[in-house]
């Protein structure tokens, strides 16, 4: 069962390791990172969400039901201090250190570290349990590792890039939870020896040679009428428009995930 209020602080480990003593359960809760405040609203948690960022467009209302306080990486922190936070929820990489290093000198600052699909199962379990929605969370949990579980074999992974940005251009390298996405999506990133979000040139997307081009809808707004500079670099590639939050959100969002990668593999 969920656990009731209670006046005591319980002391967790997040995922970056550090200890932080987090009322149980938390009443008060600003969110950092848009994917981690959409869980909080799957969980039954909105009521309790005093803030969010200006990118937490999921659900809908919860930028008007929450006060806005900057973005992920320019916190807003008289804001902050006028909601009387008694948690808040982060992401290491969404994040900025100095900013979260600001806001934990003050109050109980529970940070995500994700790079796998097993990374954002833990993560929903434990939010679950420190916001009083342990079962909640579990049985969300189990349902997106259920649906993983169903996508089919790939015998031959088909070689691919994942675009993030343009003027640069940036892919989704090695050591990504993207990078893992698209192995579990049957695909082989074709820069993954790389680490996190490179910047590639024309010449290096040429010489990987993809057999697709996956351009994200996010965090650049990748859209068709960028498909043609693409087949210009690699002319045999085939060049997708792809749903950027089903590859990168790794809160409730994943309950979608594995149904719309099924759709983007060949029969």
């Amino acid at each position: 069962m969920d656990i009731p209020f209670s006046r005591f602080p319980l002391s967790v480990t997040d995922q970056m390791g550090r200890r932080v003593a987090v009322p149980l359960p938390a009443q008060r809760i600003v969110s950092l990172v848009p994917s981690q405040t959409e869980l909080l609203f799957a969980l039954g948690l909105g009521a309790r969400v005093v803030g969010v960022t200006k990118f937490c467009i999921h659900p809908a209302n919860a930028r008007q039901l929450a006060t806005v306080i900057g973005g992920t990486k320019n916190f807003d922190f008289e804001k902050i201090d006028a909601l009387q936070p008694d948690l808040l929820i982060g992401n290491k990489e969404e994040n900025y250190q100095a900013g979260i290093e600001q806001l934990a000198a003050r109050y109980p600052v529970w940070m995500s570290d994700i790079s796998t699909l097993a990374d954002s199962l833990d993560m929903i379990r434990r939010v679950g349990l420190i916001c009083g929605r342990k079962v909640a969370a579990e049985v969300l949990a189990a349902e997106i590792a259920a649906s993983f579980a169903t996508l089919p074999p790939v015998a031959a992974p088909i070689t691919a890039a994942y675009f993030i940005w343009r003027q640069p251009y940036m892919v989704a390298a090695g050591g990504t939870f993207i990078d893992d996405m698209l192995t579990r999506a049957g695909f082989r990133n074709v820069f993954s020896a790389q680490t996190r979000y490179p910047e590639i040139t024309p010449e290096q997307l040429r010489q990987a040679a993809p057999s697709q081009i996956l351009l994200s809808s996010e965090p650049y707004p990748f859209k068709e009428k960028h498909l043609a500079e693409f087949r210009e670099i690699c002319p045999a590639a085939e060049i997708r428009i792809v749903d950027g939050e089903l590859f990168s959100w790794y809160g409730s969002r994943l309950r979608h995930s594995a149904a719309y990668f099924r759709e983007l593999q060949p029969l």
